[in-house]
């Protein structure tokens, strides 16, 4: 091996300064690469020339061409490994497939007792040390790569001795750790192991964001001179040079919160483009913001690439073949089944018979897939149905399935529904299928070796797979020009070309180092984004790390480092972030900290930036509330409880419900949420009541009649869980919480009865048609009706109404402070008196506080009651007479209010209300 020669890049300047042109760099480079094969006496035309990444192969061609000589090759590692031939890594037992692995890992520990008693005590911690396992094993085989084929063997048996000498806790830990030294041992010989029989006549590596352990182990590999350029800034000092230069500082801008960021960044880009200054690179160091930007860009004609792309899983193509595996599955939501009909290709009469399909589920509240097998539909409605749950039937009609069989399954069933030709067509969908190895189809040979490595799999394990896959895989669009240029150079695709004409470029900031941009804008420069500590997934110990050369966090964030360092050479760069996001307060970047330091030390500082956007000054078009006045003929016929409720809460609320009856469609899934619990207890206890009522309990109650009660009200809860068809898993919490409450609720029932109270009637229907409302009827479902038997019991005795409550008792307690502000009790009681002259009573039970159960009661619910009524015929009269509903924008009552965005709430102007709004201070 001959002696390696590193020298500084040559510039006007001290490596990590902009030079007047960003091409310029490439042009030195070349001139210097040369200069030293002719010292060499090395043949300029047999060299080898290494960057760092694909996207510097365009740049470094053009400037090695201009020499007016022979080229060089010029070339990646991975660009050069697989131009000498065919890839090596299909069908290896880990093959860099993070998805595949993951499975494959999964299925080995949940074969060992350990494993799968770890699996089914805590899911996630299992699944977490899955991911840890296969992030340890690639950074392992990556590692290796690294080296001499000769060096591995003494390199693998110190990973396993350094392994062997850890003690103390972690015993977990060091299995795993174990588990991955020993699968990484096993992988193939990488395709870069051929370059290290190359014999050049020179290597010529160029260095920039930290070295790159594979280049100096290929390059020093034989008997060839090598040179290494280096154009990293010193890791220690990194701004030295940059400071000590008359080169102007960044522009940095601290905006006041996210849309401020997005708005300020594409401005000053807009304003780069305005001067001529070409191309943009806008680094990616928040994905979320960048978004943002881009979408401001292209509302203003930008052309841009994006070299990060995005997630395979949050396209179209992904969502909707996860849909098909999510509708497939045997408990799936209807809204599930309903989604994934909605992404299939479908003929002209299709849509019509699907939103028949869909007002059915909804009208019969259907929650699950299985339950729409039973609809009675229109005929294109339930062919509809019957074509897509055969479809789905034949998905699922074998429970384990080999992962070919799954894919070919899969293939089939989009077919069969016209996906497929639809995602053929489609760049995200040509991805999608190829990623997943249904088109093209998976090789013979990687088939069997799948059919033998990966054990058979349940729809949702599949399914979970294919999810992986798409959260692992990103998206590049075809048409920029830069295909998979922003993903890790791994040899998947041919080297790509340089966009040229795109406006803007957004790249991450590893690879906008040594590239020709005219600017940089930099957003997201902040202590989450920038310089923050690095996560470790490693499973080995930091001093084994260290010894075997992988990667740590410290490296990382040197890299990064450097990176930002390459991209000061930039002419013109604008460094962005924000005070806070929502509440959450951003502290300035590490890396800018040190930037700011190096120039104080002086005397300068990073320029302000100046806002390029432009102040137009508009004429204001406010939104005024709205007051729709009702004629007398559209009022409802008949009111309930919550109907003048909400007249009382807010007039519109009652004109958007009651007049033009709308309403929020509820989802159709299976998740028990805190009102399903209320509807159900509400049932069991009148079931419960009713059960007790035809037996005629009348005797003294005892301890062993309170505990067969207690007993029975619980299977009660039961047969109405799996009546009401509410998942057991989800219902649970609820489940937990019913049988605290069933003994006391069975105490409480037994102290009230001995005070002479019996339950008279329950989930009892009545109407009731005041004179003074002038046709309008008031109904409503009064939960219980007690009757008083004591002592002094007549026909006429006292009735009590009883509302259940699941909520807060202490804020039921601050409603009744005032009785005249309850609205149900009394509606409740004007309708009882409608039918009987007995004495009335009201109170709300409370039923889940964590005291007991507890009553609280209406203070004189009968006046309350005709307060009510007269109020109620006094806003109707003036609604017929024409007075507006207008929204009272008001309290609590906008905060969970379906109405809000009809009546654009959000949106108002500071105004007075309508004159003579409707108020109820009944």
């Amino acid at each position: 091996m001959k002696t390696i020669v590193r020298v500084r890049l040559q510039e006007t300047c001290e490596a990590g300064i902009p030079g007047a042109d960003g091409r310029a760099v490439w042009h030195r480079i070349a001139a210097q690469a040369n200069d030293w094969c002719t010292a060499e006496s090395a043949v300029w035309r047999d060299a080898v020339v290494i960057v760092p990444f694909v996207e510097l192969l365009a740049p470094a061609r053009r400037a090695f061409a201009s020499l007016g000589s022979w080229l060089p090759r010029i070339e990646t590692t991975r660009t050069l490994a697989r131009a000498l031939g065919p890839p090596t890594r299909p069908g290896s037992d880990s093959g860099f497939d993070a998805a595949l692995d993951t499975l494959l890992a999964t299925q080995l520990l949940a074969r060992e007792k350990l494993g799968a008693d770890w699996a089914r005590r805590d899911r996630r911690a299992f699944q977490r040390g899955v991911a840890r396992l296969v992030a340890t094993a690639h950074a392992l085989a990556r590692a290796v790569e690294t080296l001499p084929p000769g060096e591995r063997a003494a390199w693998w048996s110190r990973a396993r001795a350094g392994l062997a000498a850890a003690a103390g806790p972690g015993s977990r830990e060091r299995m795993l750790a174990q588990v991955a030294i020993e699968w990484a041992a096993l992988a193939p010989a990488a395709e870069t192991d051929r370059l290290f029989d190359l014999r050049p006549s020179a290597w010529i590596l160029v260095e920039a964001g930290g070295r790159e352990p594979l280049d100096l182990a290929v390059a020093s590999a034989g008997d060839v001179p090598v040179l290494v350029i280096e154009t990293d800034a010193p890791v220690d000092r990194p701004f030295d040079a940059f400071a000590a230069s008359s080169v102007p500082a960044p522009a940095f801008a601290l905006c006041d919160g996210f849309e401020d960021e997005a708005a300020a960044a594409a401005a000053q880009i807009l304003e780069h483009l305005r001067r001529q200054e070409r191309p943009v690179a806008l680094v990616a160091q928040d994905r979320v913001l960048v978004r943002r930007i881009r979408a401001l860009l292209e509302r203003s004609g930008v052309g841009l690439v994006d070299e990060t792309g995005w997630k395979l899983a949050t396209t179209r193509a992904g969502a909707s073949i996860m849909a098909m595996l999510v509708a497939a599955r045997p408990m799936a939501p209807a809204d599930a089944f309903l989604d994934w009909l909605k992404t299939v290709p479908m003929g002209s009469e299709a849509p019509r018979a699907l939103a028949d399909l869909e007002f059915a589920c909804r009208r019969a509240g259907t929650t699950r897939r299985q339950a729409i097998e039973g609809l009675e539909l229109a005929k294109a409605a339930a062919e509809l149905r019957a074509d897509a749950l055969a479809l789905l039937h034949r998905l699922t009609a074998v429970a384990r399935r080999k992962l070919p069989d799954w894919l070919t399954a899969l293939q089939a069933a989009l077919e069969s529904s016209g996906a497929l030709v639809a995602l053929q067509d489609d760049a995200a969908g040509r991805q999608a299928l190829a990623a997943l190895g249904v088109d093209p189809p998976l090789t013979s040979e990687r088939r069997q070796t799948l059919e033998v490595d990966v054990e058979t799999l349940t729809l949702a394990e599949f399914s979970g797979w294919v999810d992986e896959v798409f959260e692992g895989v990103t998206f590049r669009p075809p048409d920029t020009g830069i295909l998979d240029a922003g993903a890790p150079d791994n040899g998947e695709d041919s080297p790509p070309t340089e966009a040229t004409d795109a406006d803007v470029v957004v790249t991450p900031l590893a690879r906008a180092m040594l590239r020709p941009f005219a600017a940089l804008v930099l957003p997201g420069a902040d202590d989450r984004r920038l310089g923050a500590p690095g996560r470790d997934d490693s499973l080995l110990p930091r001093d084994l790390v260290e010894v075997l050369g992988l990667p740590t966090p410290d490296a990382r964030r040197d890299a990064e480092l450097l990176a930002f360092v390459q991209a000061l050479r930039v002419p013109k760069v604008t460094l962005l972030r924000r005070r806070a996001d929502s509440v959450e307060p951003f502290a300035e970047s590490p890396v800018v900290e040190r930037l700011r330091l190096a120039l104080a030390e002086r005397g300068r500082a990073l320029a302000d930036w100046r806002d390029p956007r432009i102040e137009r000054t508009l004429s204001a078009t406010p939104v005024q509330r709205s007051a729709p006045r009702v004629p007398a003929a559209a009022l409802p016929r008949r009111l309930s409880a919550s109907a003048f409720e909400a007249l009382r809460a807010c007039p519109y609320r009652f004109f958007s419900r009651s007049v033009l009856r709308l309403g929020e469609a509820d989802e159709l899934d299976d998740e028990v949420e805190k009102r399903d619990y209320g509807s159900w207890l509400h049932g069991v206890l009148h079931d419960f009541h009713v059960e007790r009522a035809a037996r005629d309990v009348d005797a003294e109650p005892t301890p062993a009649s309170a505990a067969a009660e207690t007993s029975r009200l619980l299977e009660l809860g039961e047969s109405a869980r799996a009546a009401a068809d509410l998942d057991g898993a989800a219902f649970l919490p609820f489940a937990a919480s019913f049988s605290v409450f069933a003994p006391r609720y069975v105490a409480w029932l037994h102290e009230r009865e001995r005070a002479g109270w019996r339950w008279d009637r329950g989930e009892a229907d009545v109407s009731f048609a005041p004179a003074e409302l002038e046709g309008i009827e008031l109904h409503g479902r009064i939960d219980r009706i007690d009757r008083w038997t004591g002592e002094a019991a007549s026909d006429e005795s006292t009735l009590e109404l009883i509302d259940y409550k699941t909520g807060s008792a202490s804020r039921l307690k601050e409603s009744m402070s005032d009785p005249f502000e309850d609205t149900q009790l009394a509606f409740y009681a004007a309708l009882v008196r409608s039918q009987s002259d007995a004495p009335l009573r009201a109170v709300y039970l409370a039923l889940d506080g964590t005291r007991g159960i507890e009553a609280i009661a209406h203070r004189d619910v009968e006046a309350s009651a005709a307060a009510l009524v007269a109020g109620a015929a006094d806003e109707l009269r003036r609604i017929r007479a024409g007075s507006a509903l207008p929204p009272l924008g008001e309290g609590s009552t906008c905060d969970h209010c379906e109405a809000r965005g009809l009546c654009r709430r959000d949106h108002w102007a500071a105004e007075p209300l309508p004159a003579d709004p409707v108020r109820t201070d009944a």
